[in-house]
């Protein structure tokens, strides 16, 4: 056997004692409400506090009667004070004449503002600025006039009738279409050409040039002044 005797005895002691606690206390029923211990409130009396007469303050000798005026006046018999019979008046007279002077003065004028100084200044500032910029701007036109007059007179490299290089510029199936493209270009003051192809394409050229660098010159001054993007390519006949 797994567990002796002596173990199984153990246990049920066990069991046993645990039911014998907690089952009367689940039985149990709770105790009434009255039976239950209720908080008691107790209000004391309150202590009594021996009551004195405390005497009224009194002035120390060593401050006198406060005194209303340094000069006090002549009080009459029946102790009311006197009236003068003649009250003095307020002396106007020299209030009123000086009033009279200053209205009798004439108005002086006003015064007339001051020119400023700072806002000549500026001004001035503005205008030669204005007159700089304009006289600028003038120049700068004439002189992009000038430049453009002068890329447009410095035209294309020279052309070579022996030249195997020339800047390809379009190819169309329609003969119309090449044929207006080439008139765009010679009225730019390019020379152009076209060939006919074996598929019935026609190919437009600027050229030819006798080198290289003639024909990349001359493909950036079409895409300048005709906006067209050309191909630098070799040709033979």
């Amino acid at each position: 056997m797994k567990y002796g005797k002596t173990e199984r005895i153990s246990g049920i002691v066990i069991l046993l004692a645990l039911l014998a606690i907690f089952v009367p206390w689940l039985m149990s029923d709770p105790a009434p409400r009255e039976e239950r211990p209720q908080p008691s409130f107790v209000i004391e009396q309150p202590v009594e506090v021996e009551r004195r007469d405390v005497p009224a303050p009194e002035r120390p000798s060593t401050i006198g009667e406060p005194s209303l005026s340094s000069t006090p006046r002549e009080v009459g018999e029946d102790g009311d004070m006197p009236i003068d019979a003649d009250p003095r008046l307020p002396e106007t007279d020299q209030i009123t004449a000086s009033n009279r002077a200053e209205s009798s003065e004439p108005d002086e004028a006003p015064a007339t503002p001051n020119s400023d100084p700072i806002a000549d200044l500026i001004a001035t500032n503005s205008d030669s600025a204005q007159t700089s910029a304009e006289s600028a701007s003038q120049s700068s036109s004439s002189q992009s006039s000038s430049q453009g007059a002068s890329s447009s007179s410095a035209s294309s490299p020279s052309v070579s009738a022996q030249g195997e290089w020339a800047v390809q510029v379009g190819s169309f199936g329609e003969a119309s279409n090449a044929q207006r493209l080439s008139e765009q270009l010679s009225g730019e003051g390019f020379t152009v050409y076209q060939r006919e192809r074996d598929n019935n394409m026609t190919t437009v050229f600027v050229g030819p040039y006798a080198t290289s660098e003639d024909g990349e010159s001359a493909m950036a001054s079409i895409k300048e002044r005709a906006n067209v993007q050309g191909l630098l390519v070799r040709v033979r006949d």
